[in-house]
């Protein structure tokens, strides 16, 4: 939530609302594809949406995808992976190109013309402090509702980052497009989680 003097993240409400909300992500690629759908919905309706979605790019079946995230508002895309070849385990975040598509995020989020920001997951970087937990709270202090995914992993460090002030989303296209444009034009949502 957005930093106070003393580090803690605070605010995030509009008309004592909240403006940070999340879905519960379950299943490899569910949350991309789901916030892929509440972009596009977003976007037929002529919200400006800013922020990043993650393309899965599967390009050899005895390989792990290619994690590319597209950034909203500049339209770039960018590789956030590295390919450590057809054996390797563990971790294959690109910290370069996260740290690149985030100043990309920023850099559209400082146009001031976003009415909400969707990133595609509150993951193991934002969990220790890193990827888009800046950024997310900067939005926020801009009065730019956020959402993003969180997987059962790395919901409780998403809870403490929140401080109480998140509102869980329903893992549904329509229900997730409602509270976006609740939060974004101050009109009260009608969400059944």
């Amino acid at each position: 939530m957005p930093k106070q003097s003393n580090g803690r993240y605070r605010g995030g409400l509009r008309g004592g609302r909240l403006m940070l909300g999340y879905i519960i992500s379950s299943g490899r690629g569910a949350g991309d594809r789901l916030m892929i759908t509440i972009a596009e919905g977003l976007g037929a309706r002529g919200i400006a949406v800013v922020g990043a979605l993650q393309l899965n790019v599967e390009h050899d079946p005895e390989r792990h995808c290619h994690m590319d995230l597209r950034i909203l508002g500049r339209e770039d895309v960018l590789r956030i992976s590295e390919d450590r070849g057809r054996h390797a385990r563990g971790c294959r975040l690109d910290p370069r190109g996260l740290a690149d598509a985030v100043a990309r995020v920023e850099s559209v989020l400082d146009q001031g013309r976003a009415t909400i920001m969707l990133i595609n997951k509150f993951g193991k970087q934002e969990a220790e402090g890193g990827g888009f937990r800046e950024v997310i709270g900067r939005a926020l202090i801009a009065g730019v509702p956020v959402l993003t995914t969180v997987s059962q992993g790395n919901l409780a460090a998403f809870r403490d980052f929140a401080e109480g002030l998140a509102t869980e989303v329903a893992a549904d296209p329509a229900q997730a497009i409602a509270w976006c444009l609740a939060a974004a034009t101050d009109t009260p949502p009608a969400l059944a989680v």
